[in-house]
């Protein structure tokens, strides 16, 4: 019979299923690749775990490629997921790796924005992220459905999720974009690591707002000592270790085994909890995990599972105070009541005059757009084109740091300049890297772009529809061109949608 592949296990409502993160390291022929492909025999053997993931350069340091180490651990009988990052490769590159991975058969994919790229051959590297998660997975979709030359791929769409933000702008944004994840095409999600598990069951409790059914694998992450004190101090973009754990886990590192057992211990009880929850497998990542260590804690949760909530009393690490997207129910989880939002005035001048021409000019029930419109095109066409493309150019600058991209977005943001603002250019949402409100680029100096979005969005009742929208792509052939004349003229991916043909 042969082995149940990650798909068909994922959608089995009956069945919890584990999957495992493998993390490649430098170089092509190293013992970290060997011990990894040992791994993978040991666990085709085992069959408790369906399918295992590999990185894609993560922590924006490159590695060995997962399509190559993944082709090896298929050939081996186990089902891969490879994770396709965002930040090395421009639309193009991506379609081209697609086909290549839908040709060898990996075709389960984690789409995720990725980390910013660190230090490289003669130093930093530079940032690609020509599309956002949300833009790779409907290229994505459209390959599934047949839109591009030749037959449809059939890949299975998985996209990372970030509950463990602590402030209401940064959670309610993850939540926004997830949703626009899922209507771009995506078919199921991995949380983020993470040791609050009312934020693992917040993240349950959201699912029903997806409008579908939505598998979900909660992770479970067996940080060492030296792995959590780099999240103590904030170097793994996105992930949180709460100070009580910490200072556990080093008090834990002076056994003679370093912790490991109560590592284990501690990630067997989250593993039981994770299906006590609701989720529909989990996720299993830790650095060193060798066979022996993931049979005693699969083994281990499945004793403890007829019990877990009772582990929650001694697993529920968070900070001391933080927003929850719902109300406490006094027992370590949530009750179904929505936490209140606490309203605030924009005291932006510049975003009220902003918003109050846009309405004039540039919507089409604007008292001024017959005038704007006709004044735009006819000056275009006439010896006034390049002043009055730096008319638009020197005062966008001054008001919102303009790039000059040509494809404005200005309004879908409360006024903030995403390709300023944000040090991704995200356009659909945040990445899951900001910390406390701040950028994961710029941390203590720039606040994330999405956080400063969030308020003016919010009161402007603009918030709701942000999660149905979907932004296209930055169009490059308009760089250095006038975002009114190609507004006006329907070149503008805001005034179309790139996926119609």
């Amino acid at each position: 019979m042969p082995p149940i592949t990650f798909k068909s296990s994922l959608n089995n409502k009956d069945l919890f299923t584990l999957t495992f993160e493998l993390v490649p390291g430098r170089g092509s022929q190293t013992a970290v690749h060997t011990k990894a492909l040992a791994l993978a025999r040991d666990l085709v053997t085992d069959g408790r775990i369906c399918a295992v993931s590999i990185t894609d350069n993560a922590g924006g340091y490159a590695t060995l490629s997962p399509d190559v180490i993944g082709r090896e651990i298929m050939s081996l009988g186990m089902d891969v997921i490879g994770h396709f990052s965002c930040k090395d490769k421009n639309r193009n590159k991506m379609e081209s790796v697609l086909y290549g991975l839908d040709r060898i058969g990996l075709q389960n994919l984690l789409v995720i924005t990725g980390d910013y790229p660190q230090q490289g051959y003669c130093g930093q590297p530079k940032p690609v992220f020509d599309l956002d998660s949300v833009q790779a997975i409907d290229l994505i979709t459209g390959l599934n459905s047949g839109s591009a030359d030749g037959p449809a791929t059939s890949f299975y769409i998985g996209v990372a999720i970030s509950p463990f933000k602590y402030s209401e702008a940064e959670l309610v944004m993850q939540y926004l974009k997830l949703q626009r994840k899922v209507h771009a095409g995506a078919h199921f999600g991995i949380s983020q690591l993470g040791f609050d598990c009312r934020k693992y069951h917040e993240l349950i409790q959201y699912r029903p707002t997806l409008g579908a059914d939505f598998p979900i694998l909660g992770n479970v992450f067996l940080p060492t000592p030296k792995v959590a004190h780099l999240m103590h101090q904030r170097q793994i973009p996105g992930c949180i270790m709460p100070e009580e754990l910490f200072k556990q886990i080093r008090d834990e590192s002076q056994a003679a085994d370093k912790g490991k057992q109560a590592r284990l211990e501690r990630g067997a009880s989250q593993l039981a909890i994770m299906r006590g929850l609701g989720y529909d497998g989990a996720h299993i990542g830790g650095p060193g995990l060798g066979m022996a260590d993931l049979d005693f804690l699969i083994s281990e949760a499945e004793r403890r599972q007829q019990n877990w909530r009772q582990l929650l009393q001694n697993f529920n690490y968070r900070p001391t105070a933080g927003f929850y997207y719902f109300k406490d129910n006094g027992e370590k989880l949530n009750s179904t009541t929505l936490s209140a939002r606490t309203p605030k005035k924009i005291r932006s001048p510049l975003f009220h005059v902003s918003q109050g021409l846009h309405n004039q000019v540039f919507s089409p029930k604007g008292a001024l757009y017959p005038l704007a419109k006709s004044c735009c095109l006819g000056l275009n066409q006439t010896v006034f084109r390049r002043p009055l493309f730096w008319l638009e150019h020197l005062s966008k600058f001054i008001l919102f740091s303009c790039r000059n991209c040509g494809d404005c977005t200005l309004d879908h943001y409360g006024y903030l300049c995403p390709q300023s603002g944000c040090a991704k250019y995200l356009l659909n949402g945040p990445c899951g890297g900001s910390d406390d409100g701040w950028c994961e680029v710029y941390p203590g100096q720039k606040k994330c772009h999405y956080v400063l979005s969030y308020e003016r969005l919010k009161n402007r009742n603009s918030i709701n529809q942000f999660g149905r929208q979907f932004i296209p792509p930055r169009n490059w052939s308009l760089k250095n061109k006038s975002s009114w004349v190609n507004f006006y003229t329907g070149l503008d991916n805001t005034s179309k949608d790139c996926r119609k043909p």
